[in-house]
């Protein structure tokens, strides 16, 4: 046993293993790093990024009001206000997120019974103010129009899990 050791010391064999490995990576196996800005990787139907506010194919807001979304938020990074509308349906007024105390946790996308707020695939959204992570109505539904069919093709993957 010491014999053993003492040679694999003498010969560095551990150092000769790294060795082999790095080589092998180096030259023979598929490189598995991207060129970031200009390609991008795979994400998942699951993935919970940028917020968005979805509409109806006849362009009218999905969200009925109903406040579950800030209810379940344990940030509490939802504020919605709601009234009435001329025919009797209830509709938001104001819909804001705070994005500087959401966790993305997803509890807003899973109790929505409509599917009027999800969760987009944009997870480029970095700002240079905190005050342009103070997401609006209007911001919320704009997102929605710039995501709309990736959002819908991801909602279509997952429904068997829902």
């Amino acid at each position: 046993m010491s014999t053993a050791r003492a040679i694999s010391q003498i010969f560095l064999w551990e150092l000769v293993k790294g060795l082999g490995l790095t080589l092998k990576y180096m030259f023979f196996k598929k490189r598995v790093t991207i060129n970031y800005p200009y390609e991008k990787g795979a994400l998942s139907p699951r993935f919970r990024g940028e917020h968005a506010l979805r509409r109806y194919p006849t362009g009218e807001e999905r969200c009925i009001a109903c406040k579950l979304c800030e209810a379940i938020c344990p940030a509490q990074a939802i504020t919605i206000e709601a009234e009435p509308r001329e025919d009797g349906q209830r509709r938001t007024t104001r819909y804001d997120i705070d994005m500087t105390k959401c966790i993305y946790c997803g509890f807003c996308q899973e109790a929505c019974p409509v599917d009027a707020i999800v969760q987009g695939p944009n997870f480029e959204f970095a700002t240079e103010t905190r005050e342009e992570l103070y997401y609006n109505k209007d911001k919320l539904l704009a997102n929605g129009d710039r995501w709309e069919t990736e959002i819908a093709q991801n909602i279509a993957l997952d429904a068997a899990y829902r």
